[in-house]
């Protein structure tokens, strides 16, 4: 996250309710920049240390601002360990929903998990988080995706 843009665009998405209501057990929106990079340098750790896992930015070509991102990470169990199941998600900032770049960057993620040896990846959303759905349909019509909904934290 030295590149401030990326630390920039990363809190623009992940600052808003409209994606961040749809992120993790206790979704809640970044509050600012210093957050961001945080969150982002963490990112950078952990894929440091589970290699072929992690956070990617989605783009249109290496030289344009991120619209997005797309992860594979170990999917917790119930008290919030890892486990050895992965998960497959993205989020794309509002101004670049309906153009199909989740589709074609959850595709594209899906081929790296296959390349990395993983046997399966997990979508998981809560109810009503019908892009993301509509995404994942796509995808298990060409790669297997297991579908999952998950339920909304009390």
């Amino acid at each position: 996250p030295e590149d401030p843009v990326d630390v920039e665009t990363a809190f623009d998405i992940y600052r808003r309710d409209e994606i961040a209501r749809w992120v993790g057990p206790e979704p809640k929106p970044w509050k600012s920049l210093d957050h961001a990079r945080e969150k982002l340098q963490a990112w950078q750790a952990f894929a440091a240390e589970q290699p072929g896992l992690g956070l990617w930015a989605i783009s249109v070509n290496r030289h344009d601002p991120p619209l997005g991102t797309v992860l594979l990470t170990p999917l917790p169990d119930g008290d919030g360990h890892d486990t050895t199941d992965i998960e497959i998600g993205w989020d794309l900032h509002p101004d670049h929903w309906g153009h199909g770049y989740a589709t074609e960057a959850a595709q594209r993620l899906i081929e790296h998990a296959w390349e990395q040896e993983l046997p399966e990846v997990n979508a998981v959303m809560l109810p009503g988080n019908d892009r993301s759905m509509a995404v994942m349909r796509r995808r298990t019509q060409t790669c297997g995706m297991r579908c999952a909904k998950a339920e909304p934290s009390q």
